[in-house]
């Protein structure tokens, strides 16, 4: 494979990742209570730049949202399960894709009750291996709310870089908030 061409084979069928606790899989209709549990969160979506949801339909279009993109291969959404139980506890993928320039941005949510368990971590090292190896990104992108200091250290953690931070660019119930712009790059991709 030319090392500086995006893998359009992943598209061809929806990959599993597991890790040593977690199963990374497709986002299946069932999952709409899974979430919704986590969309419907006021705690969990503090930072998400969403109005929490108020009805079971609006998880429903999220994964309808999923399924397409996947379909029209403009982004992967895995569900995130414990390897124990097939109960969605989170999702994460990649979104924005920029396939001429081996560039992705990965958005990432979890249950609340899930916190601060090395659960991200995890999930985010498989998704990003995922992304360099198999789609042969070369840059990952992720966008936060400056003031979600948990992701900001999660990022870190994970070794992005701080690229920038862009001041009032989201609008929600009427106020604006600024996004912290992180990067990381694929130091083994050679050309």
């Amino acid at each position: 494979m030319n090392n500086l061409l995006f893998n359009e084979r992943v598209f061809d069928e929806f990959p599993t990742l597991e890790t040593q606790r977690l199963k990374l899989r497709k986002i299946q209709p069932e999952d709409k209570y899974g979430i919704f549990d986590i969309y419907s969160s006021s705690e969990a979506m503090r930072y998400f730049g969403k109005v929490p949801y108020t009805s079971i339909s609006e998880a429903e279009d999220m994964i309808e949202k999923v399924v397409k993109a996947f379909q029209n291969k403009e982004g992967i959404r895995w569900g995130i399960t414990l390897r124990a139980s097939d109960k969605l506890i989170g999702s994460g993928g990649f979104w924005r894709l920029l396939k001429d320039h081996l560039r992705a941005e990965i958005g990432y949510d979890l249950n609340p009750a899930y916190w601060k368990k090395g659960i991200m971590s995890e999930a985010l090292e498989a998704m990003i291996e995922f992304g360099f190896k198999k789609m042969n990104l070369h840059t990952v992108e992720a966008n936060i709310d400056p003031a979600n200091i948990a992701s900001e250290k999660l990022l870190e953690k994970m070794g992005f870089r701080k690229e920038g931070h862009i001041t009032e660019s989201f609008l929600l119930n009427g106020e604006f908030t600024d996004t912290g712009i992180y990067s990381l790059i694929n130091k083994n991709q050679k050309t």
